[in-house]
C-alpha cells in the first residue's frame, strides 16, 4: 500500500541555485562554469574530443588534465573507493550514489567476467552503505555485441556462439542474484536498438526469478522511441500475469542520432519519435500509467527534464503517495541537472545520482559520448550555464 502524503505538499522549487549549488566552493563553481561554457560551443567540444583521443592513443602525458577537468566533475573515481567519497558528499545531500563502471568496447571473455566482477563490488559495497541504494549494468559490458545482436533478431546460433550465450547469461544471473541476497536493487540500462530485444528478454527472465516480493531487477525504457510506451504497457500485463513486480527505470533516450543514420543507412523505418514533443508526451504519460500502477511496480524516473521531474512529484501528490515511498526515485546523472537533484531530494523525494567510475583512459568513451549527447539536447547547456551564473552572482562572485 501507498505511503500516506502529506493533505498538501508546496511543489519543489528547481530554481533555488542556493540550494542547488551548495556543495561546490567557489573554485569547484567556476570550473563547472568554464566545462559548460566548452561543451556547449559545438565546435570547441570536436575538436577538443578529437584532440583528446589523439593525445590518448600516442600515450602523451595528458591524463591529469582530464582527470582534473572533465573526469573530476563527471566521474567519481578512477575506483569504487575513490568514488566512496562522492557517495559520502551526495549522502550529506540527501542524495543517493548509483556506481556505474563505465568502461566500454571490451569484448574478450576475461575482460567481460571482469566486468561482471566489477559490478558484483558495486552491490557488495551498496550493501554496506545506505547512501548507494542501487547498482547497475549494461549487458554489452557482459557480452560481444555482435552476439547480442544475433539474439536480437532471432537468428540461430552455432555451437560457440550458443555457449557464448550461456556465459552471458550465467554472468548477468550473478549479478542480479547478488543483488536478490543483498537486497539491493539492480538497473540493467537500455542500450542501442538492434541490442534491446535480447537485453528485453533477459531483464524480463531475471524479473520472473527475482521480483516476486518487490522490484530488485529494473529495465530501463527509452521513451525516444515510438514503440515504447506500448512495451511498457505490456511489460506490467506480463508481470501481472507472472506474478511478479515491474521494475522500470524510464528515460527519453541518448542514441538518436546513432539510430536515426543506422535507419536511414539499412533502408528501415526509424524506431525514433518523429519530434520532440512525442517524446515528452509519451514520457510523461509512461509516468502517468507508472504511478497508477505502483502496487505492482517500482519506477525510477532517469531524467533531466524539469517538466516531467514536477509531474512526477505532482503525481505522489494526487495519488496520495508519500514523496519518500521507496518505489518511486528521480535520478540524474553525476555533475548534470543538480538544480532538479538537489531540490528535488531537499523537497523530501528519492533521488540518486549515476556515479560513473574507472581508468581515465577507459572511461574517456562514456565521457566523449556525454559530451556529443548533450551538447545536441536542446536547452541543456544553456539551462546548466544561466544557473551557474545566477548562483554565482548570488555569492558575488
Amino acid at each position: 500500500m501507498p505511503t500516506t502524503a502529506p493533505a498538501s505538499t508546496a511543489a519543489p522549487n528547481l530554481g533555488d541555485t542556493r540550494i542547488a549549488f551548495r556543495q561546490y566552493t567557489d573554485r569547484g563553481l567556476l570550473r563547472a562554469y568554464w566545462l559548460f561554457r566548452i561543451i556547449g560551443i559545438p565546435w570547441l567540444n570536436a575538436t577538443g574530443r578529437a584532440l583528446t583521443q589523439f593525445a590518448l592513443a600516442l600515450h602523451l602525458p595528458i591524463k591529469w588534465a582530464v582527470k582534473a577537468t572533465l573526469f573530476k566533475h563527471f566521474c567519481g573515481g578512477e575506483t569504487i573507493d575513490e568514488s566512496l567519497q562522492t557517495a559520502q558528499k551526495l549522502g550529506d545531500a540527501g542524495v543517493g550514489t548509483i556506481l556505474d563502471y563505465s568502461v566500454e568496447g571490451q569484448e574478450d571473455d576475461d575482460s567481460l567476467d571482469h566486468t561482471r566482477d566489477e559490478i558484483l563490488l558495486t552491490i557488495a559495497a551498496a550493501r554496506k552503505r545506505k547512501d548507494i541504494p542501487f547498482s547497475v549494468f549494461k549487458v554489452t559490458g557482459l557480452s560481444p555485441t555482435a552476439l547480442l545482436e544475433k539474439v536480437s533478431n532471432g537468428e540461430s546460433l552455432g555451437a560457440e556462439d550458443a555457449h557464448e550465450w550461456e556465459l552471458v547469461q550465467g554472468r548477468v544471473l550473478s549479478i542480479c542474484q547478488a543483488a536478490h541476497d543483498a537486497g539491493i536493487p539492480v538497473l540493467i540500462d537500455a542500450e542501442d536498438s538492434w541490442y534491446q530485444p535480447a537485453i528485453d528478454g533477459l531483464a524480463t527472465r531475471m524479473m520472473e526469478r527475482f521480483n516476486h516480493e518487490r522490484a530488485i531487477v529494473f529495465n530501463t525504457i527509452q521513451l525516444y522511441r515510438h514503440d515504447r510506451l506500448a512495451f511498457l504497457k505490456e511489460s506490467f500485463a506480463a508481470a501481472e500475469r507472472g506474478g511478479y513486480h515491474l521494475g522500470v527505470k524510464l528515460v527519453r533516450g541518448a542514441y538518436m542520432e546513432k539510430e536515426r543514420n543506422r535507419a536511414a543507412e539499412k533502408g528501415y523505418p526509424s524506431p525514433i519519435h518523429a519530434d520532440k514533443a512525442a517524446v515528452d508526451r509519451d514520457y510523461d504519460d509512461a509516468l502517468r500509467f507508472c504511478i497508477a500502477h505502483i502496487d505492482r511496480m517500482a519506477v525510477m524516473a532517469g531524467t533531466h527534464n524539469e517538466q516531467s521531474s514536477l509531474l512526477l512529484a505532482r503525481l505522489l501528490e494526487e495519488h496520495g503517495i508519500a514523496r519518500d515511498d521507496r518505489r518511486v526515485w528521480f535520478a540524474q546523472l553525476l555533475g548534470m541537472s543538480d538544480n532538479i537533484s538537489y531540490n528535488m531530494a531537499d523537497a523530501g523525494c528519492n533521488v540518486a545520482k549515476y556515479v560513473p567510475y574507472g581508468p581515465v583512459h577507459a572511461v574517456l568513451p562514456y565521457l566523449i559520448r556525454r559530451a556529443q549527447e548533450n551538447t545536441s539536447v536542446a536547452g541543456q547547456m544553456g539551462r546548466e550555464l544561466r544557473l551557474i551564473v545566477e548562483e554565482r552572482k548570488r555569492r558575488g562572485a
